[in-house]
């Protein structure tokens, strides 16, 4: 056995009593341990806080000493940060994060009790950085001139790096403020101070759309071309003959997808056939994990990149395109390899059991959702009927089941946010010239519909035959977050009395909020504000419920083309239903599990967070050529410093409080501004005009017009003791332009991925 793994698994034994280092080789000595490797691995366990000593000079688990691993996240401002353990997160106040920085792999200690922030929550220190989370960044150059001398520095784009990057000017690469990548060659030596880094690649202007298009896909790590191998590989499979050799033969069978009209990546095909009991709903899925095999070149870059990522002018897809637009892809009129779902329903819709196979289909059909909607709205007079002749029987027929399943949905509880996606539209330069909000139809909701029905039938039929899966997880919202969004959602006018009858948070009582809010004209809003108040869903190896979906069981398998948890979940049923699951396989594949659902979350967070990015740009270069112009819009946020406004076309901006004139308070409870009887509150109704744009920070700045008058809360004037109560509680009173100085307070739409 390995010394250091038996020393480890030694401290950590419940039963352990901390011995000297003698008596622990001591202990050894029918292992024959060589004494000076005993040693070695003991001083490499301390360095890396895996076991330390105590006062007595004795060999105790760090753990045990209070000593904890963890990565650090730091904050956008005011210094503090948190870090993540096994055990928890704990609060790192500002005097105690020891120099770590944003992604820093970090040791802790609980905060000792004689200290101020002693009892506060789970707060720590920083005692050790075992390793920095970044060594290069992405930021904007400034150079300037002090006497004869050149100076340049690198401003870092993320928020959360909180020192600059000195660089030297000899041989310096790019202009004043150019966006740049900067490798960091010395990190700060104090608080405040400044690191050291050379440019290693200039990607453009800090104020041109291409410039920040770049830095925004280098910051969350998103590469748009393939290695070679990799490329090399999906060219070889991909030129495999298609055979059917050992899978069910469904060419003959009507299968047919549907999809956006400008999707290339297919991945998904249906069928249905009508029983005297209820349905079988088929739901064929590109077999994926037949061309990309565990450990090849192919399957390590897919892992890595864990998703497909979809921007305003393309698509950077997680497997090449001779894979995901090509042989993958379940075009209409040529064999595809596939994995069959049959889920077997009732006349209700309920689950009644799912059979999975490995099969051969052909499309009849490359259907399009416009189309498609098309014909649900004029019948035999659409334009397209005719194209669809041939399936249009069997489409009616999904449409049946599609009602059912929707209404056993509703029934249930699961929640349907209203997306407020936009699609927004450029000119042959590229320029975006405008924004548009993204409708769904009823076809789009079909196809949602039966691929959250093949998801929970899958998930069911892992669970119940004991086989590893990669599970999307949804834990229940918070409560304080929640009695924020209903505060939101009341100020709408929307009846949020279903949150106030329980101390418990369903579905279903969100549901109704929801409703409500689609009866007011707020859907869209209202979905937006409650999907921020919801916990992230995330991938996991442990089966949990789905909270917003309300169902027990539920896992990606829809999707392998451009998510590689639905890869994963392939490989493993295809393993078990050829038999090769044993004890060993098993725990392989529980271990591949637990890896891909770690990953597959940390990518998902990563490809969101960049998709935003870019939206957001868009925004800011559309919105920057409409400064002076007058829009409606609705208040979606309020802090100390403003508020957010969102505007008809889903352009949000800040409105400063500098703007709007001094003497506001702020009542974190409420989530209002408010000055006698002026008061701004979450979901009212104002105008705007666009005063300027940041496109380097993606900034949009608003001006108020006025806003409307139902939304002016005529209060009576406040008394004194009212007064003087709100300087002691949560409400502060916060500088406005003219204003005296006051304390100042410190401060799943689920992506529908089928």
């Amino acid at each position: 056995m390995d010394i250091e793994k038996l020393i480890i698994e030694t401290v950590e034994q419940p039963s352990y009593i901390p011995l000297t280092p003698y008596e622990m080789f001591t202990s050894f000595g029918e292992c024959g341990f060589d004494e000076s490797a005993f040693w070695r691995a003991l001083s490499s366990l301390e360095l890396d806080y895996s076991v330390q000593f105590t006062k007595k000079g004795k060999v105790a688990s760090a753990k045990s000493m209070g000593y904890l691993k963890g990565d650090f996240s730091a904050s956008g401002r005011g210094g503090f940060g948190f870090v993540t353990t096994e055990e928890g997160e704990y609060f790192i106040p500002p005097k105690f994060t020891a120099l770590a920085y944003h992604g820093d792999r970090v040791v802790i200690k609980k905060i000792d009790y004689l200290s101020k922030y002693y009892g506060k929550g789970n707060e720590a220190e920083i005692v050790e950085i075992i390793k920095r989370g970044i060594d290069t960044l992405v930021g904007t150059l400034t150079i300037y001139n002090s006497g004869k001398r050149l100076h340049a520095y690198v401003i870092p784009e993320n928020e959360r790096i909180h020192f600059k990057v000195k660089v030297n000017t000899k041989n310096l690469q790019g202009h004043d403020g150019d966006k740049v990548v900067c490798k960091i060659t010395d990190y700060p030596h104090e608080e405040n101070g400044y690191a050291s880094g050379e440019i290693v690649e200039v990607l453009g202007r800090a104020d041109s759309l291409e410039g920040n298009y770049r830095a925004i896909l280098h910051a969350n790590g998103i590469s748009v071309t393939f290695p070679e191998r990799v490329v090399a590989e999906a060219k070889e499979v991909s030129s495999e003959q298609v055979s059917s050799n050992g899978r069910v033969d469904l060419r003959d069978e009507i299968i047919f997808t549907i999809d956006s009209a400008d999707a290339k990546d297919l991945d998904d095909a249906i069928s249905l056939k009508v029983t005297e009991n209820g349905y079988i709903l088929g739901v064929h899925i590109a077999d994926v994990s037949h061309y990309v095999k565990a450990g090849s070149p192919l399957d390590k870059e897919a892992i890595q990149r864990g998703t497909s990522v979809y921007f305003t002018d393309k698509v950077v897809p997680m497997l090449p395109k001779e894979l995901s637009n090509g042989i993958c892809s379940l075009n209409g009129g040529v064999d595809r390899l596939t994995l069959s779902c049959f889920v077997t329903l009732d006349k209700s819709g309920a689950i009644l059991s799912a059979e999975i196979k490995e099969s051969i289909i052909n499309s009849k059909m490359r259907g399009v959702y416009a189309e498609f909607n098309d014909i649900l709205e004029n019948g035999e007079n659409s334009e397209f009927y005719t194209k669809y002749a041939h399936v249009i029987d069997s489409f009616y027929e999904m449409m049946e089941l599609y009602r059912i399943l929707k209404a056993r949905s509703e029934q249930k509880g699961a929640m349907e946010l209203e997306s407020e996606e936009t699609k927004i539209l450029l000119d042959q330069n590229g320029h975006p010239i405008e924004i548009v909000k993204r409708e769904r139809g009823e076809s789009e909701r079909l196809i949602e519909q039966f691929m959250l029905c093949a998801n929970e039938a899958v998930a069911t039929y892992m669970f119940n035959a004991s086989v590893p899966c990669v599970y999307r997880v949804h834990d229940e919202p918070d409560r304080e977050k929640i009695n924020a969004f209903s505060l939101f959602a009341r100020n709408l006018g929307v009846d949020t009395s279903s949150l106030r009858a329980k101390n418990t948070i369903t579905p279903m009582q969100l549901s109704r909020v929801l409703k409500s809010a689609e009866e007011k004209g707020y859907s869209g809003v209202v979905s937006s504000v409650l999907l921020r108040s919801l916990m992230k869903a995330k991938y996991s190896s442990v089966q949990k419920s789905h909270f917003g979906l309300n169902t027990e069981y539920y896992c990606h398998f829809t999707s392998p083309i451009r998510r590689y948890p639905d890869l994963s979940v392939h490989r493993i049923l295809k393993s078990f239903l050829r038999g090769e699951l044993d004890e060993k396989t098993i725990e392989k594949y529980e271990r591949f599990a637990a890896l891909s659902g770690d990953l597959s979350s940390e990518n998902e967070i990563k490809a969101v967070h960049a998709e935003r990015e870019i939206d957001q740009l868009y925004k800011c270069v559309y919105m920057a050529d409409h400064i002076g112009e007058e829009y409606d819009a609705v208040i979606c946020s309020v802090t100390s410093f403003g508020f957010f406004a969102k505007t008809e076309n889903l352009c949000e901006g800040l409105v400063s409080i500098d703007t709007l004139g001094g003497g506001f308070y702020y009542d974190k409870d409420n989530y209002t501004l408010s000055r006698g009887k002026t008061s701004y509150k979450l979901g009212a109704s104002i105008k705007i005009r666009v005063k300027d744009v940041d496109i380097a920070l993606k900034q949009i700045n608003f001006a108020l017009v006025r806003e409307a008058k139902e939304n002016s809360e005529e209060n009576e004037p406040e008394s004194k003791e009212k007064r003087v109560e709100k300087s002691y509680d949560k409400s502060v009173m916060v500088k406005g332009k003219k204003g005296k100085k006051h304390n100042r307070s410190r401060d799943t739409h689920y992506r529908r991925k089928r």
